[in-house]
């Protein structure tokens, strides 16, 4: 269960709970007991994609947009 601060505490000790982040998975601010807010770590996003790194990695068959044979076409009807 996450822990619940209030909103007093949580600006009082900002950086002591955003140092218990790290173990607790979230914090839940609340305002007279009624949760408003929840604090969680940041979770760290994988390198940017660039487009255009997959040039000349991959082919696409020449017939790739040609029509599918009436055995595939009846399945999906």
């Amino acid at each position: 269960m996450p822990k619940q601060v209030n909103i007093h505490e949580a600006k009082t000790h900002l950086s002591k709970l955003l140092a218990q982040l790290k173990e607790d998975e979230e914090i839940i601010i609340a305002k007279a007991g009624k949760p408003i807010a929840r604090l969680v770590p940041l979770i760290e996003r994988l390198a940017r994609r660039s487009p255009g790194s997959a040039k000349g990695k991959m082919t696409i068959a020449s017939d790739f947009d040609a029509p599918l044979p009436n055995s595939v076409l009846e399945e999906f009807e």
